[in-house]
């Protein structure tokens, strides 16, 4: 069958599409081989720089022009090269020489690709693809979601919420103090994302610039490497390589987003829980049904699907995070293979980002819900009361609590004023003591 969103095999180009065909840009084969013309470019460009030959300014505007063009319909040819080929890179550099036939610059073609291995081009036009879309996708997008969270924090602040510790009734919180906790994970987990370097190879075949040194000894190669990564491409320079990149840095990045994910689901399955709980209520769209079968239904589909890609995309992270590192020797071609899958999890990643802020957008506070709860536990006061009384010195105030409450879901408000009434201390603390309600014993925040 012809490919389109229904016969696609993957459901990042199939169903979700519509979603994520903007990551095309970064992760599409179109995109990899149009990050190889620019590193390709920029190189002959910087090599006329150091004046190992000399391009007229109007050239260098003109190829820089071809990149920036740069169109599907170029691509193609490219890939038509590479079937003659049978190198992805070769073709590349073939197509570049004939656009410096067409520039009249044929006397410079064997300048392109000058010294270099094929990973040379990949191992900086995957770094720079990845760099792009980071900075303008994911972190934005998880940027987007931190502030989001935080003013459902600051609008939930004062809700009272009883907590749940192993699933049963515990000292109550703040519903807005609970959404900081995962404002505070998320910012601490993106600060250390953010500072990971985004680094890459060039070296020539095994690293060590053979080829550019035998031609050119006098030159400081590892300094011009460094400057061309450095200056021209945003990359910094991995100083000792094979003839691949040891992709620690970025196998650091995807366990970094991995452990985003991972707060993410936390994040969902608590949503879903308070929405089960009937804490949230949600809005409803027209025309939409939440069941087959059961008119009455309004699913938190959204955290659901969030949470499922947020899984697919960690097994991926997992794989490539543990994979990349290690290479046969001078290398192996399975970095090659895997990477190719480089933006399937990132597809699954933003995928999720975008589901929690449909869902967090679709949330109805219920705190008629919320009150009744805390009303029918007045249990949970017993730690306050308890550690009164031992401020108080009295006897055993633990065990008098834990008498009175442990398995006791008939423990109502009046029934812990009768057991304070009982005790053996000021009228002062008494008071003190009654005060104190499921709806204030909600500690600072």
């Amino acid at each position: 069958m012809e490919l389109q969103n229904l016969t696609a095999i993957s459901p990042v180009d199939g169903r979700y599409r519509n979603q994520l065909q903007h990551l095309d840009v970064f992760f599409s084969e179109y995109a990899l081989i149009r990050y190889r013309v620019h590193v390709e470019a920029e190189y002959f460009i910087f090599l006329s720089e150091k004046k190992f030959f000399k391009l007229p300014t109007e050239k260098i505007k003109a190829l820089r022009t071809v990149v920036v063009n740069f169109s599907l319909e170029q691509a193609l040819e490219i890939k038509n090269l590479e079937s003659v080929t049978n190198h992805d890179v070769k073709a590349v550099e073939y197509f570049l020489k004939q656009e410096l036939e067409q520039l009249q610059l044929s006397h410079l073609k064997e300048w392109i690709h000058f010294g270099l291995t094929s990973q040379d081009i990949n191992n900086t036009s995957i770094p720079l693809l990845w760099k792009d879309a980071m900075e303008q996708e994911l972190m934005p997008a998880l940027s987007n979601l931190v502030l989001h969270l935080q003013s459902l924090a600051k609008d939930w602040k004062n809700i009272p919420l009883l907590a749940r510790t192993h699933g049963q009734p515990a000292s109550p919180t703040k519903l807005g103090k609970e959404i900081m906790v995962f404002t505070e994970r998320l910012h601490n987990q993106i600060n250390l994302l953010g500072q990971l370097p985004f680094t890459a190879k060039f070296g020539g075949a095994t690293g060590n610039f053979n080829a550019h040194h035998i031609a050119f000894p006098k030159t400081n190669w590892q300094k011009f490497g460094n400057e061309f990564l450095e200056k021209k491409l945003g990359l910094q320079r991995q100083q000792h390589t094979t003839q691949i990149e040891h992709y620690d840095y970025l196998a650091a990045q995807m366990d970094a987003i991995k452990r985003i994910n991972t707060i993410l689901i936390d994040l969902c399955r608590d949503i879903w829980t308070y929405v089960s709980m009937d804490y949230f209520k949600q809005k409803i769209k027209k025309g939409e049904v939440g069941s087959s079968a059961m008119p009455h239904k309004v699913n938190p589909i959204d955290f659901e699907n969030a949470e499922g890609n947020l899984g697919i995309a960690n097994a991926l992270w997992e794989h490539l995070s543990a994979k990349l590192p290690v290479s046969r020797l001078q290398r192996d071609l399975t970095d090659s293979t895997v990477l190719r899958n480089l933006g399937v999890p990132f597809a699954h990643s933003v995928l999720s980002l975008k589901s929690i802020e449909k869902g967090l957008n679709k949330l109805l506070l219920n705190e008629d819900k919320i009150k009744q709860d805390l009303e029918a536990n007045w249990a949970v006061v017993a730690e306050a009361i308890q550690t009164i009384l031992r401020r108080e010195n009295y006897p055993n105030p633990y065990e008098a609590l834990k008498e009175l409450t442990r398995g006791n879901a008939a423990v109502t408000k009046e029934s812990l004023h009768a057991f304070i009434n009982g005790l053996k201390v000021s009228a002062s603390v008494k008071k003190e003591l009654k005060a104190i309600t499921p709806f204030n014993y909600t500690g600072v925040f």
